[in-house]
């Protein structure tokens, strides 16, 4: 099985969990002059229901320890910034969902604070010329940003080709 038919089962198991609660709910009891839906059945199908959901609940933890475990051991290289980066599906996932965004946001940090360049009037009645003085390379920034910016969908189509290419560790 692929990372990807994993994960889709997962998700398909919670819809076939909810229709089953659902008959659950819908089944368990009802007023004594009303026929129940499944006639003498009825108690067996609700036991039987209540069994399937154990039994979904069960597979989907195997099945999402094995995605867990895939993830963690299958190493994916991703061209970032023109480097050549190695890390594990796991770590790729949590650099897609928060640690790309808050690389770009400490290069976005730099930044020349709403200062102005210009002359001013010192107190001896003289005219100097102010500069601002930057403690960082704008041009850098700029590529740092740049990469940043593009790396969550470089993350993205790269992890849906290991995705549906890679076989799950069971």
């Amino acid at each position: 099985m692929k990372l990807i038919e994993a994960m889709k089962k997962v998700k398909s198991n919670k819809a076939k969990i909810v229709e089953l609660q659902e008959r659950i709910k819908n089944s368990c009891s009802n007023l004594q002059h009303e026929t129940p839906v499944y006639g003498e059945e009825t108690s067996s199908k609700v036991s039987e229901w209540i069994q399937s959901c154990e039994d979904i609940c069960k597979e989907n933890i195997r099945l999402m320890c094995c995605i867990q475990d895939t993830n963690l051991k299958t190493i994916v290289n991703i061209e970032i910034g023109g480097k050549i980066v190695s890390k594990s599906i796991a770590a790729w996932i949590w650099r897609r969902r928060e640690y790309s965004e808050i690389d770009y946001s400490t290069w976005s940090m730099l930044t020349d604070r709403g200062l102005k360049e210009g002359i001013i009037n010192t107190s001896t009645g003289s005219q100097m010329e102010i500069k601002i003085q930057r403690h960082f390379d704008p041009s850098k920034r700029d590529e740092m940003r740049s990469m940043y910016k593009e790396e969550k969908a470089i993350i993205d189509s790269t992890l849906e080709v290991i995705n549906a290419v890679t076989d799950l560790i069971e």
